[in-house]
């Protein structure tokens, strides 16, 4: 019993090993990419590999090498895709999709938004993993195909520093009551700041940030 024992040890070990050089030889061949970029077909590909080798430790019984075969495969299937991504727009398009762009010209597109699947929390957070609390100070923002947020600011900007934090007191057509309460307001005060700049329908607004005393109001044009 002992001595079995001790060789379901030594395979286990031997194994993970060899699958832990596999994959990063696999992943070598299949090129640098970072975490953060991954297209939707490295994912895909990234997680069946994941769970062959998973599946290598479950039946200690069965050939290890012959385990191993369908990793190469998809290796071999994923080098092969992306030489046709590198050969074909059309085919990188289909596969990974085309960057959408987000804010154009400081107007924030809500159609390309809801083609996309992506809400205002999303654009919020970020925009401030990016040091962005004003949006103002947005020229263009796109959607990268790899899910990645790329800002580019206008060129002399608005605002470059920030006292106050960032607050949006309207998101998506809803007021915000905790940030009102945040800085000390109401409907009351926030619906006579709308109507002064001639605001009058709460629900066709995306979105209205307010920093440091100055509004930034972006209005959802399908609404209207």
């Amino acid at each position: 019993m002992k001595e079995c024992y001790s060789l379901d040890t030594l395979a286990i070990i031997f194994r993970t090993t060899v699958i832990y050089l596999v994959i990063l030889l696999l992943f070598r061949l299949m090129g640098k990419r970072e975490v953060g970029e991954l297209s939707i077909l490295d994912l895909v590909v990234s997680i069946m590999i994941g769970d062959i080798a998973v599946l290598s430790f479950e039946d200690l019984e069965k050939p290890f090498f012959r385990q191993t075969i369908p990793m190469f495969v998809l290796a071999f299937i994923q080098i092969i895709m992306a030489y046709i991504s590198l050969k074909s727009i059309r085919f990188r398009n289909i596969v990974d999709g085309k960057p959408q762009i987000i804010i154009n010209q400081g107007k924030i597109d809500e159609k390309a938004m809801r083609r996309q699947r992506y809400n205002f929390d999303d654009l919020l957070t970020q925009l401030r993993e990016q040091g962005i609390s004003d949006l103002n100070e947005v020229q263009f923002a796109i959607l990268e195909s790899s899910g990645k947020l790329s800002i580019i600011k206008h060129t002399k900007g608005k605002r470059s520093k920030t006292k106050e934090t960032p607050y949006p007191l309207i998101i998506d057509g809803e007021i915000q009551e905790r940030n009102l309460d945040r800085i000390g307001k109401n409907h009351f005060w926030l619906r006579h700041q709308l109507k002064k700049r001639g605001e009058t329908k709460i629900t066709e607004i995306s979105i209205c940030g307010y920093i440091d005393g100055q509004f930034y109001i972006d209005k959802n044009e399908t609404k209207k």
